[in-house]
């Protein structure tokens, strides 16, 4: 057998295959997602951790409900759809943080939840919790935002 009757691959940075792929032989520069803020991340990780907690919670407000009328009158049912709509919002919101309006909204999700303790009491802690913590992530995650860019543009920082 020859060697020459088989046919050896290119490497893959080699000329002829860059032109067959299609694809630059060096990376375009300016293009990619912006990298996140440490205050959308922030924000992302708080509202990732209440979305487990209010369904857990709307869990547990079903359940202690009674059959014919749960808390204020409402059948136990709402509890779930309560839950399942705040649910949707902190997911929405999540994918929403690119945008400066979302954090007012996440500052309303937190108002939401802290209104739950009218169905269970043990709500009001919750929220407080969470409220406290959104505010915290919003404060430091904003302070190191500007610290970064600080550093990163020295000169726009003392105009």
């Amino acid at each position: 057998m020859s060697d020459a009757a088989t046919p050896t691959p290119e490497p893959a940075d080699s000329p002829a295959s860059d032109q067959a792929s299609g694809a630059a032989s060096e990376p375009v520069q300016g293009q990619g997602p912006a990298p996140r803020s440490v205050r959308q991340s922030l924000a992302s990780i708080v509202l990732g951790f209440e979305i487990i907690v209010v369904f857990l919670a709307a869990l547990v407000i079903w359940g202690l409900a009674p059959t014919e009328n749960g808390s204020l009158g409402l059948p136990p049912w709402v509890a779930l759809a309560a839950g399942g709509v705040l649910i949707l919002g902190l997911i929405a919101t999540i994918g929403l943080l690119r945008y400066p309006w979302a954090f007012t909204l996440g500052w309303v999700l937190q108002v939401l939840i802290l209104a739950a303790g009218l169905l269970n009491p043990a709500m009001y802690f919750v929220g407080v919790l969470f409220g406290g913590l959104w505010w915290y992530c919003m404060v430091v995650g904003a302070r190191i935002d500007r610290d970064r860019t600080a550093q990163a543009d020295p000169e726009q920082e003392q105009e």
